[in-house]
């Protein structure tokens, strides 16, 4: 296994820590698991595919089903 340092400003690391802790994993763990997924090709095969797709069939969706609801939460609770 291969080792990288990184710096980071405090900016930076408190976000990342921040994200790992909601994450529930550790920094290191979740700066590994966000570096792998990032090197991931078939991850950026399947995102510019779903743009691609989210675009294209866009209309068609809104039609059949509305327009998404952009405000939050409380939607949630009008479907239910």
């Amino acid at each position: 296994m291969k080792q990288l340092n990184v710096r980071l400003d405090d900016e930076a690391h408190e976000a990342l820590e921040q994200r790992a802790e909601a994450a529930g994993m550790s920094l290191p763990d979740y700066a590994r698991k966000v570096l792998a997924e990032e090197a991931d090709e078939r991850r950026e095969r399947f995102l510019t595919a779903a743009a691609h797709f989210s675009q294209a069939w866009a209309p068609a969706f809104e039609a059949e089903f509305g327009p998404y609801p952009h405000s939050g939460c409380s939607d949630a609770a009008d479907v239910a």
